[in-house]
């Protein structure tokens, strides 16, 4: 007889989730995590916090935040996020290649899985001053990303350990799952190594939920392509591809963007991996409202294609393809007080100056008559009729550049100046394991695995080359309490 009916492996927002689901199905529940408990949670530890999900208007979000007060809700334009907007978001930021199968469960069940989260013992909050600015005396919210759990990663992840142990269910810290038990047809548990012993687990099935190959140099360059080994890691060192290895050895297939990862302006001179000390404020997200120069002096990408949450995930990638793997993102003063708070930690590479020349000449590395005629192009192709608004795509763009900036385009002349020095910063891999509708691992015929199931960054086929902020949380989440009730389905089937 099984020792456990599901074993999960990780300690993540998916993996907690998949495991309440499983006990909630009245299954015998074991958690490995690799992390000893104080770098336990994955990923999830590391982020922000904000979860996208579609939700009709505000009668929604006070189901899901019920302490909102009435002043709150009156000085908000919350809006509405649908889940045909969802589903169209999925679809443009991906080119169109992501599974339509997984997107649109994902998006279906996006709200009730936020809601089942909350009864879950999960707290949220308005994401103000990060996804909505005030306007006129009101927050707009924008990009349909409007909600953050109570305390951000950590908080999130504490949360979902807490509701874990009010359930009763294990985490065993400090097991590195190493390899499935498989007699060649069906999944019968882990082996793990723990204290320098090798373990073994039997259960009826096993959850994957361990994460990408972020952390994984050598997997990095081998699937991302060379100079992926130098990009910042933001998150945790443990996410190093071993659940995706496990399945493969088995002959599971591999599925998704493989060559396509999350991939974030971030602190220049951050360290390898994530600092919890410092959490997620390494990232630079408020580029849409300056300008970004490589050492060359030159701009590379569009910093107002669209609003931050649909570009900064794949901004990274064209920060690691500049010059030494550097970049410059540069504010005046019209916009210091739209900056967001990872501008004012003490971790930061910056430099500020009361003119444009002097600022230049201070940026390490940049070659400063090149930025200087870069930025004088730029400001004389700001087109200055149209108003700005931070809050929607304003429109107000240059014309006549290489590159045009097509939305929130200032001029830059009002001193004083600052620069800030940001690099690639690695957040998740898109390429993982195929799935079913069950979230059961398939193999290399399509045919479902007995007994292996799989949830959050370690599944493929969502995310192409770029992802909506606030998805990766909610996926976790959603194919997390699929995956589990799935596995625990499997012991009495």
């Amino acid at each position: 007889m099984s020792e456990y009916d599901v074993v999960v492996v990780g300690a993540g927002n998916a993996a907690c989730c998949a495991a309440l689901a499983a006990a909630e199905h009245g299954a015998r529940v074991l958690v490995l995590e690799r992390a000893s408990q104080s770098e336990s949670g994955g990923n999830s530890r590391f982020t922000a916090g904000a979860i996208r999900f579609a939700y009709d208007g505000v009668d929604d979000l006070v189901a899901l935040m019920p302490d909102l007060t009435e002043s709150e809700i009156a000085a908000t334009d919350f809006g509405s996020y649908t889940e045909a907007q969802f589903y169209d978001d999925m679809g443009r930021v991906t080119d169109y290649r992501t599974d339509p199968e997984l997107a649109s469960y994902l998006v279906s069940e996006s709200k009730p899985t936020v809601l089942w989260m909350q009864q879950n013992g999960v707290r949220f909050a308005p994401i103000w001053g990060r996804q909505a600015f005030k306007v006129d005396g009101k927050f707009k919210f924008w990009g349909g990303l409007t909600v953050e759990a109570w305390g951000g990663g950590e908080g999130l992840v504490d949360a979902l350990h807490g509701s874990l142990g009010d359930k009763g269910i294990e985490i065993r810290f400090g097991v590195a799952a190493k390899s499935l038990i498989f007699d060649g047809s069906t999944v019968h548990g882990i082996v793990g190594r723990q204290d320098g012993e090798a373990v073994e687990i039997r259960a009826s099935s096993v959850v994957l939920a361990a994460g990408g190959f972020q952390a994984n140099t050598e997997w990095r360059t081998r699937y991302l392509g060379p100079g992926w080994d130098l990009s910042k890691v933001r998150g945790t060192r443990f996410n190093t591809g071993d659940g995706i290895k496990m399945a493969l050895d088995i002959g599971a297939m591999p599925y998704g963007n493989w060559s396509g990862a999350h991939a974030v302006a971030w602190e220049y001179n951050a360290p390898e991996f994530g600092d919890l000390a410092v959490g997620d404020a390494f990232q630079k997200h408020s580029y849409p409202f300056g300008v970004v120069i490589n050492n060359d002096g030159q701009r590379f990408l569009n910093e107002g294609a669209d609003f931050r949450n649909y570009t900064y995930a794949k901004y990274g990638r064209e920060i690691l393809k500049q010059p030494d793997y550097s970049a410059w993102q540069i504010f005046d003063a019209k916009v210091d007080h739209l900056l967001r708070d990872e501008y004012r930690i003490q971790q930061v590479t910056k430099v500020h100056a009361n003119s444009i020349e002097e600022l230049c000449a201070r940026m390490d590395g940049v070659d400063t008559n090149a930025a200087l005629e870069t930025i004088r192009q730029y400001n004389e192709a700001v087109d200055t009729t149209t108003a700005f608004n931070p809050n929607i795509k304003d429109g107000r763009s240059t014309s006549g550049l290489d590159i045009n900036k097509t939305n929130w385009a200032n001029t830059l002349d009002e001193p004083p100046f600052q620069a800030y020095n940001v690099t690639c910063g690695l957040t998740f891999t898109f390429g993982g394991l195929r799935i079913d509708s069950k979230g059961q691992v398939l193999d290399t015929d399509l045919v479902q695995i007995p007994g292996l199931y799989a949830a959050g960054e370690l599944i493929g086929g969502l995310f192409y080359g770029n992802y909506p902020g606030g998805t990766g949380l909610m996926a976790g989440a959603v194919f997390g309490k699929l995956a589990g009730t799935s596995a625990a389905t499997n012991r009495t089937s």
